[in-house]
């Protein structure tokens, strides 16, 4: 199953007016809290079940089922961050084959389970205080603007006036009135306050939203901070059984995220009662260490500063606290080696190795610093320490390394395989162009070569047959030409020789060539312009000859429209003189939507053969192939064609073409 990334057609909202913009930005923020509700409620119960009913294979089909059920709610996700003006990017899954195997093989794409981490445990949390802080602040923007009413009806002392008692009661009026009027007043000001920013308040509640959201459950993408050499998952050819996009940056982040959570939950206490720090110190130190693991995912270097200089702060504040774990608490130790793998992984090797030859710097110069009178077991935990982290960084930087060259010998069989099935196309398309130029083109220069030298070969021809053989000469000359031009695309030539592409300014001289044939060919419409001279026309025909020149209404016709008109009457024309000689044909262009200049406007193409004088016993060949092309053609440029025959016995080919 794959899903791809519709290009959003809203307007962008750096374009939108401010109100507009806090409107999407409401439409994008409130709705997410009661979607978030849902999706934990019904992803966490199925996740439950299917967990519990594993063992009786229950849950082996029911956990697919809620895979499915969290992409689809990243899905929605998806949609909205697109409404709202951001674009997730093109996301694939690994395609769901058919039957019980294909079914348990969707719990081995990571996708999926990246999707249910997010709906499940991430979105309710953070949609819940986006939601919280949108409609607290509107509330209370909304509520102190109009407080001058509705305070009227609250019973009991004023807050402003409460305030003002404990900070400077002499300020305070006797008068009731003028209470009221100091009350009203400083809730109106904090009340415009708020109003004014409002927008950027919800604004930045939908970009941490849209950031998270894009991160998590969009496609892989370099940033711009990337370094070149930053591992990266390259997915697997497109169709293979493994294919799908996992995107390694996303279960990074999540896994960093919760690492400097749990960090920070088991740190903080630690600190607090095994050291006996104060409560806000311990909260500002661990926290600035926990934050600096998740910085250093994304700036390696800052986040390493960060994190020395949370431990050596750790270090300062619990050096007289008696414990003999110093200078690095098992927390801070554990804490410090994780921002070594963050950096190990995330960035070339010398980077976690300056990192660690940093913090072995800052071990030794703490034990200095209190030397001679070291704690007990201070040598010994800094010895655990530059040991345990020189292993830790040796490994994930080894780890890194097998990464990047197992990814990069991925890369070099698909582009091996790409190279070898561009080799084998290429061979197909020779073998075509061959038999083209062997038998088609050999054959058409027989006919010009034939043609051209009618006159030589039989003397005794007239001057009318003598212009029928030059007009077959022409049309396979021509023909030749373009066989050609496409004998040199098939065989992938770098220099493709060109030529002026027909349009609707060649109808003319396309229909005058046909009428040589005998045919009578009339030309109607409202768009036809000009006569080109010919003389079959009827007296009401808008053109009487040709169509040598294009009508204003037709200028601004494309050229890719025009060549795909050309084509269908020279199709038309070609099938009605195949299947349906002797028979007049009629050729009508017409405008459809030219009276408004602001209205969307269509070329109607018909061409009409009537019955033939003579029916045809065997069908020609290739009959169908050329109907076949002008559909090909006509949806190109987003246009319909009907074909059939008609009540009279003839046949109709129309085409409307937009422009």
């Amino acid at each position: 199953m794959s899903e791809i990334t519709m290009i959003s057609r809203t307007r962008p909202r750096a374009e939108l007016p401010m109100l507009q913009r806090l409107g999407r930005d409401y439409a994008f923020v409130l709705p997410g809290l009661p979607i978030a509700i849902f999706s934990f409620s019904l992803l966490l119960a199925l996740t439950v079940v299917s967990v519990a009913t594993f063992v009786i294979w229950v849950g082996a089909l029911l956990l697919p089922l809620t895979l499915m059920v969290a992409s689809g709610f990243a899905a929605l996700d998806r949609s909205r961050l697109r409404l709202w003006g951001a674009d997730a990017g093109p996301v694939t899954y690994r395609p769901r084959e058919a039957g019980l195997a294909g079914i348990l093989r969707l719990l081995g794409d990571p996708r999926r389970w990246l999707d249910l981490v997010f709906e499940m445990i991430i979105a309710f949390p953070l949609r819940l205080l986006t939601f919280i802080v949108a409609l607290v602040w509107t509330v209370l923007s909304l509520g102190g603007l109009t407080y001058v009413f509705w305070s009227l009806f609250l019973p009991g002392e004023r807050n402003t006036i409460e305030l003002l008692e404990l900070i400077q009661p002499e300020l305070i009026p006797d008068d009731d009135g003028a209470r009221f009027l100091i009350d009203a007043g400083a809730h109106f000001v904090l009340g415009l306050i708020l109003l004014l920013t409002l927008p950027a308040v919800m604004s930045a509640l939908a970009r941490s939203d849209a950031f998270l959201t894009g991160t998590l459950l969009g496609a892989e993408a370099a940033s711009a901070h990337d370094n070149a050499d930053v591992v990266r998952y390259a997915p697997a050819a497109a169709g293979s059984r493994h294919s799908g996009s996992f995107s390694g940056r996303a279960w990074a982040w999540i896994g960093t995220g919760f690492a400097a959570i749990a960090l920070l939950a088991v740190a903080w206490p630690v600190m607090t009662v095994v050291y006996a720090l104060d409560v806000a110190v311990a909260m500002a130190l661990v926290l600035l260490h926990c934050v600096s693991l998740v910085i250093t995912l994304r700036w390696a270097w800052i986040g390493m500063i960060l994190s020395l200089g949370a431990a050596g702060g750790l270090m300062l504040v619990t050096v007289g606290s008696g414990v003999s774990v110093w200078p690095w608490p098992v927390t801070a130790l554990i804490t410090q080696c994780a921002v070594l793998v963050v950096a190990a992984l995330a960035r070339p090797w010398y980077v976690a190795a300056s990192g660690w030859c940093a913090s072995a710097v800052l071990t030794l110069g703490a034990l200095l610093a209190v030397a001679p009178n070291l704690p007990r077991g201070a040598l010994s935990t800094g010895i655990v320490f530059g040991s345990v982290s020189a292993g830790v960084v040796l490994l994930t930087a080894l780890s890194r390394m097998w990464i990047v060259n197992a990814d990069r010998l991925e890369a070099a069989e698909r582009s091996s395989a790409e190279q070898d099935r561009r080799r084998k196309e290429l061979q197909e398309r020779n073998r075509i162009a061959r038999e083209l130029h062997d038998v088609v083109a050999h054959s058409m220069s027989v006919i010009s070569v034939q043609a051209a030298t009618a006159r030589y070969r039989n003397p005794s021809i007239d001057e009318a047959a003598q212009r029928e053989f030059d007009e077959i000469a022409g049309s396979s000359r021509q023909a030749l030409g373009e066989m050609r031009m496409l004998l040199s695309i098939l065989r992938g030539e770098d220099d493709v020789p060109t030529a002026p592409e027909p349009g609707l300014q060649d109808l003319g001289a396309l229909i005058e060539a046909t009428r040589a044939s005998g045919t009578e060919i009339r030309t109607t419409g409202d768009a036809a312009p000009g006569a080109a001279g010919g003389t079959d026309a009827s007296e009401g025909d808008a053109v009487s000859g040709g169509l040598s020149t294009v009508s204003s209404a037709l200028r601004s016709v494309s050229s890719a429209t025009g060549l795909a008109a050309y084509r269908t009457v020279q199709e038309a024309l070609s099938n009605a003189l195949r299947h349906a000689p002797g028979a007049a044909v009629v050729v009508d262009l017409a405008v459809e939507g030219a009276e408004s200049p602001d209205s969307s406007r269509a070329l109607v193409i018909t061409v009409t053969n009537e019955a033939p004088p003579q029916k045809l016993t065997t069908p020609a060949p290739g009959a169908g192939l050329g109907l076949a092309g002008i559909r090909e053609r006509t949806a190109a440029v987003g246009g319909t064609v009907e074909t059939g025959p008609t009540e009279e016995g003839g046949f109709r080919v129309r085409a409307i073409l937009p422009f």
